[in-house]
């Protein structure tokens, strides 16, 4: 009886991975200017862009802490620099982010849908008119819980969709972009003024004071940069997929990292210049403020019948991305609940696996019902989503930049990749560029507190509330059953994975699709130095790598009774996947139940068609003695006519092979 694991060990490309992320970043483009316009005037435009061009430094942060933990992000980071404690409550505020952002974006695309319907529908002399916050409201329901079935199905579903949705999204910004120049250099322009203009709700609690506070001068261009601040909303969400990149993982953070950046930096500033100097003063606000690109399509030149086909395309790739931000938010809130649940603060019947797909679907559900509850209490109102949500957004940057820094003096071993500007005094490293970056951040951070109020009170009480719920769920897992850790991976997380029984293994069973394919025989989480050769070495196009962990039964027969798997057993699987991890291959575990381990490794790679078996060096025999035990196996299961079969011993620097027929 052989049983094969179905964990996700899904890997996919940074094209793959600067979608998802885009999903969330670009999506801004369709609402950041209407918000940001409402709280410091025509100025937002060149704080949308100060505020894009800064994110490249962020980008740089969550690129370091990603070399050195695989399951970064803010939790891991911060648990690593300030501890458990401060860990919980930074990704409390992250959370925040991630339950607003599907809703606020889901939100935008159902009022941009609504307001294209309600201009069209008296043209066709149909004299409706949808109410816009209702239509947005159920519209935001419907795609995100359309985005949550295809999360439970799994990331490669997800983004697949993503890419889709970003290829038609550059078609879109590519066109805008030309016929908005088009526009600017027939008709003439006049740059937006810099100087901010606040509006009465942008002061907050400082409004008593605004007539001692200059507009250019600190205090007022950090307000003014709060304000704009969640244009860059989603950078998390880059941890969050650097679990998923396939190799070299690395290389491919750092290309996605600058994808999103220079994509993001041309769509969304653009947009907001674009804006503000082709739609009039008198209706850009009042009429367009919820779906300003929308609104921009109507006033470039040419005729009106194109004009209004490009309103409609716009509006079909608004609530496209626009979706896709739901899907991006809950690929990220799913990452981060995972990685607190592998800390046992979430009970672990949260983090079972889908019995079919091998998601947390749990988790998922959690997630996307406080999406819900927020789509019901906002009512279709996007300033106060955007206003609120902007809350998660610093304060995870401000906990992500501290630990960073701090991990600079706490962790001094070496990094794959650093933030720039690192200089040396005395044999003492002064980091620059990450003191600066962190400076900016808890600046602009503190700032918001007193000038986004209903932010900072919303984001506090769900803050606190989530932060009480780990801390309470954490002590009760502790009572019942104690921290379970090991001490292998990087954070001594143990993971969950589902067991499929199958009766005849063959490789259409285990998934197999490519031309090559590699067995590796496992016993020892310690042992695992041949798998990281073979995952370092191998085609990852060509070539399918099973790893095969034997269960000794007692008997004469392959069977026994195996629904679950033992704690030993979780810990091995939890090392194999963190291999396949770290080095960004997909691997396929399988776990067989015999009394004769050689026998068992011969037969699986017979019945797999595997041109390689690998395995690493025995404690009881020496290499010699251990390959004539595996070719006396292979011999017993091998066809009379014969067949090649490579033999691999690896060792710490040494192997031994030979090719059996």
């Amino acid at each position: 009886m052989i049983l094969v694991t179905t964990a996700m060990l899904s890997f996919i490309s940074f094209w793959r991975a600067s979608a998802i992320v885009l999903c969330d970043l670009a999506s801004t483009a369709y609402y950041i200017g209407g918000i940001a316009e409402q709280a410091i005037g025509k100025a937002a435009p060149w704080f949308i862009l100060g505020v894009m061009l800064f994110s490249y430094t962020v980008r740089a942060l969550y690129i370091e802490s990603c070399s050195m933990f695989v399951r970064g992000g803010v939790y891991r980071v911060v648990k690593e620099a300030m501890g458990g404690t401060l860990a919980k409550l930074s990704v409390s505020a992250l959370m925040f982010d991630y339950v607003l952002t599907g809703p606020i974006s889901a939100v935008s695309a159902g009022q941009y849908l609504v307001g294209l319907v309600n201009a069209v529908l008296p043209r066709v002399h149909i004299y409706w008119h949808l109410p816009p916050n209702l239509f947005a409201v159920l519209f935001a329901i419907a795609v995100t819980l359309y985005f949550w079935w295809q999360n439970v199905q799994g990331i490669e579903e997800s983004s697949d969709k993503a890419i889709k949705i970003m290829a038609v999204t550059t078609i879109m910004a590519v066109v805008m972009i030309a016929w908005s120049g088009l526009t600017l250099w027939q008709r003439g322009f006049q740059w937006p003024p810099i100087q901010p203009n606040f509006s009465p709700e942008a002061w907050g609690w400082l409004h008593g004071w605004r007539d001692y506070i200059p507009p250019l001068g600190f205090l007022g261009l950090t307000i003014a940069f709060g304000h704009t601040l969640l244009a860059m909303s989603g950078e998390e969400s880059l941890a969050q997929v650097y679990r998923e990149m396939e190799a070299p993982k690395l290389k491919n953070l750092e290309k996605t990292g600058f994808i999103i950046f220079l994509y993001s930096l041309l769509l969304t500033s653009l947009v907001s210049f674009f804006a503000v100097m082709i739609i009039p003063d008198s209706v850009r606000l009042s009429k367009y403020s919820d779906n300003l690109i929308s609104g921009l399509t109507m006033y470039l030149v040419g005729p009106a019948g194109a004009k209004l086909l490009f309103q409609a395309f716009v509006v079909l790739v608004g609530c496209l991305i626009l979706s896709g931000a739901v899907n991006t938010a809950i690929v990220g809130s799913n990452g981060v609940l995972n990685r607190v649940g592998e800390d046992g603060v979430l009970p672990d019947w949260l983090r079972k696996p889908h019995p079919r797909f091998g998601t947390t679907y749990r988790l998922l559900n959690l997630t996307v019902g406080l999406q819900l509850l927020a789509i019901l209490l906002c009512r279709g109102n996007i300033y106060v989503l955007g206003e609120a949500y902007a809350f998660g957004v610093i304060w995870s940057f401000v906990f992500n930049a501290l630990s960073v820094l701090v991990l600079r003096y706490k962790n001094k071993a070496p990094r794959e990749w650093e933030v720039p500007l690192n200089f040396h005094l005395g044999g003492v490293e002064i980091p620059v560029g990450l003191a600066a970056i962190f400076a900016v951040l808890f600046i602009t951070a503190c700032v918001n507190l007193v000038t986004k109020r209903v932010a900072t009170i919303s984001g506090s009480l769900f803050t606190l509330a989530f932060f009480i719920v780990f801390e309470v769920s954490e002590r009760m897992n502790a009572k019942r059953q104690g921290q379970k850790t090991h001490g292998l991976t990087e954070d001594g997380h143990i993971d969950k994975v589902n067991l499929d029984r199958v009766e005849v293994l063959t490789p259409k069973d285990c998934a197999c699709t490519k031309p090559y394919r590699v067995v590796v025989a496992v016993r020892d989480p310690n042992n695992v130095t041949h798998l990281k050769r073979v995952l370092e070495e191998i085609d990852p196009d060509r070539t399918d790598v099973l790893v095969m962990s034997s269960k000794i039964a007692k008997g004469f027969h392959l069977e026994g009774s195996l629904p679950e798997s033992t704690a030993e057993e979780e810990i091995l699987f939890t090392q194999i996947i963190a291999v396949a991890e770290k080095v960004g291959h997909t691997v396929i575990p399988l776990l067989v139940s015999s009394n004769d381990p050689f026998y068992a490794m011969a037969r699986v790679a017979y019945d797999l068609n595997a041109q390689e078996l690998v395995v690493g060096k025995s404690g009881k025999y020496p290499p010699d003695i251990q390959m004539e035990h595996i070719a006396v196996a292979w011999g017993a299961v091998r066809p009379p006519q014969g067949r090649p079969l490579r033999i691999r011993i690896i060792w710490d620097g040494s192997e031994y092979k030979e090719d059996l027929v």
